[in-house]
């Protein structure tokens, strides 16, 4: 299809949409859909690149309604598959090998197709069954072409329509359009499956498929065929209390420890082997959280487990869910009642996802954009729940992360002062992280714009002194914050001998803190100035 017809077809396509959604909005139209229903049908006659816009803006939970999402996930790629000997071409080509030195058999009928490729059993020559994703010829071409021109329609309805603004729609579909480029390069793809085989290597619950010898390029990509039952499999029965534990345990080991985790655990892509294990498919879609973004969303847990609206509203702001000028009680306000309504219900029903969600929604019209890996989080987040409970309805997602996650949630018996200590443990924790960064992009920045002092003074000894003294106060308070750092972790780890509780290492050095402590508070009130 040429450039401008497909131009013509995007743009009356969306116009069409738009103007039934006025008159039905205007009570003009009588629809048997709903606006959400036809904005997916609409998606799908517009093609591939269309179905994955809709389900990467099935991700923003931020900017659309619920019932919306439902029905953007709900998006289907239905195309059907490309033919065997297209298929054995494009695997010649990538690969550089015939077929016949590569595989002893390959299956001509594909085990599973999509838009962006499709699936198809073979068997090694040494014997051992694999399976071959291969893309699907000039896809990538496709959605290029697609998202340039749907860029350009965007543009004319911005200009027509300047209110669109707020919502960023440009960014949105270069976002889109960049994480699309990446999922039709199974390159990425094939990294991230290496990454995740190394992590769960010897794991006793978890297996990830490997990739075959290095076979993978741009376009074909070779991986171990494993098989089991779904985990949404009613066969599982008893087994799934079990499989609930390892699969919550598994997620934490990937969000907190990992920084990478599976972005997409749909039970199409979670099975149980013969074996017990849980095995994890397709990694097209990975999150990943640097260091200091993972320490926020442990507090924010932490936050949310101890129900301190306080802690919730500053780990919500250090993540990125909330910003701009913030009106702090009516934002703590609003996680308080959050915070309540979960009080309210057993602790099975309690929702991480759920919790993440309706705070971010209480930013909305903030402008506030999530990140991407954010925005994957919480939708592997939802999934991940949905997954933990078709296992064991009974399963109490809260008490599985304190036992899996001690280092991250610490349990404790109840709220109010312990909850503080908790919070006050966590900060100081995460402080020794940050404190030797902050201090070195402070020394880098005096070294690189020098710090010049240009004084006339009469009396130079007098001057020298007070420079001395000021010298000594500022290395001695960094010693005495040094001490609470450390007596801190500590405490925090129970190291060293105890007395009853309390570790002496802690409180020896906690002890000197004080007393430096004082020494400063003393010298500062001699001399009557701070």
């Amino acid at each position: 299809m040429s450039g401008l017809k497909r131009l013509l077809q995007i743009a009356f396509t969306i116009g069409a949409y738009l103007f039934w959604w006025l008159l039905v909005r205007l009570h003009l139209w009588r629809a048997a859909m709903t606006p959400a229903q036809r904005l997916r049908c609409t998606l799908e006659r517009l093609g591939t690149a269309f179905v994955k816009l809709g389900q990467g803006l099935s991700l923003h939970r931020d900017l659309l309604p619920e019932e919306y999402i439902r029905e953007l996930q709900s998006l289907q790629d239905r195309v059907a598959p490309f033919a065997n000997e297209i298929a054995a071409r494009e695997v010649e080509s990538a690969l550089g090998q015939p077929i016949a030195e590569l595989f002893a058999e390959l299956e001509p009928h594909p085990l599973a197709a999509g838009s962006i490729a499709q699936v198809h059993k073979a068997r090694m020559r040494d014997g051992r069954r694999v399976i071959v994703k291969i893309r699907r010829p000039c896809i990538k071409e496709e959605i290029d072409r697609d998202m340039r021109l749907l860029r350009g329609v965007m543009r004319v309805l911005l200009a027509l329509s300047p209110w669109l603004r707020r919502y960023e729609p440009l960014t949105i579909i270069d976002e889109i359009w960049t994480n699309l480029r990446k999922e039709t390069d199974f390159r990425k793809e094939a990294h991230q499956i290496t990454y995740f085989v190394d992590a769960f290597q010897g794991s006793d619950s978890v297996y990830v498929p490997a990739l075959i010898d290095g076979l993978y390029s741009e376009s074909v990509l070779v991986q171990e065929l494993s098989s089991g039952r779904r985990v949404d499999d009613p066969s599982i029965g008893e087994e799934g209390a079990r499989l609930a534990q390892a699969f919550v345990a598994a997620y934490l080991q990937q969000i907190f420890v990992m920084g990478v985790f599976h972005g997409d655990p749909h039970p199409g892509n979670l099975f149980v082997m013969q074996d017990g294990k849980l095995c994890f498919h397709d990694f097209g879609i990975v999150g990943v959280l640097n260091p200091r973004m993972r320490r926020h969303l442990a507090a924010f847990l932490l936050a949310f487990v101890h129900q301190d609206a306080e802690w919730l509203l500053d780990a919500a702001v250090e993540l990125g869910l909330l910003a701009g000028e913030l009106k702090r009680d009516e934002f703590r306000q609003g996680l308080q009642e959050i915070i309540e309504e979960f009080t309210g219900l057993p602790l099975k029903d309690w929702s991480l996802a759920e919790v993440f969600l309706r705070v971010v929604r209480l930013g909305q019209g903030r402008h506030v954009r999530l990140p991407h890996n954010l925005l994957v989080l919480m939708r592997a987040m939802t999934l991940m729940e949905n997954a933990v409970r078709s296992l064991d309805p009974e399963f109490n997602l809260v008490a599985g992360l304190l036992a899996n996650a001690e280092a991250v949630l610490k349990s404790t018996a109840g709220a109010g002062a312990e909850s503080g200590w908790s919070r006050l443990r966590f900060e100081m924790a995460s402080g020794a992280h940050e404190l030797p960064a902050d201090f070195g992009a402070l020394i880098h920045r005096l070294r690189a714009n020098g710090l010049e002092l240009r004084l006339q003074h009469h009396g130079l000894d007098q001057l020298e002194g007070h420079i001395d003294r000021a010298s000594n106060r500022v290395a001695l308070a960094l010693v005495t914050l040094g001490l609470y750092i450390a007596a801190s972790l500590l405490m925090l780890h129970s190291i060293g001998p105890r007395l009853g509780e309390i570790p002496l290492l802690a409180a020896g050095g906690y002890a000197l803190a004080l007393w430096f402590t004082l020494r400063l508070s003393r010298g500062i009130s001699h001399s009557g100035r701070l």
